[in-house]
């Protein structure tokens, strides 16, 4: 059972965003993160679900 965490940088370029607004959005809760040591990380499959969900 391999799941990929992806950091603040590797989350921001898979979303092509801007490194501060992926931090602004984490912070915020809007992105599916959880920090550990006070670095923020991701689940791809939290994200690729959240994408999902999002959808318009």
């Amino acid at each position: 059972m391999s799941e990929e965490i992806l950091t603040i940088q590797e989350l921001a370029e898979y979303l092509k965003l801007n490194e501060k607004t992926a931090y602004r959005l984490a912070g915020e809760g809007k992105l599916p993160g959880f920090k550990v040591g006070g670095s923020w990380r991701f689940k791809r499959e939290d994200l690729e679900a959240w994408i999902e969900d999002n959808k318009k």
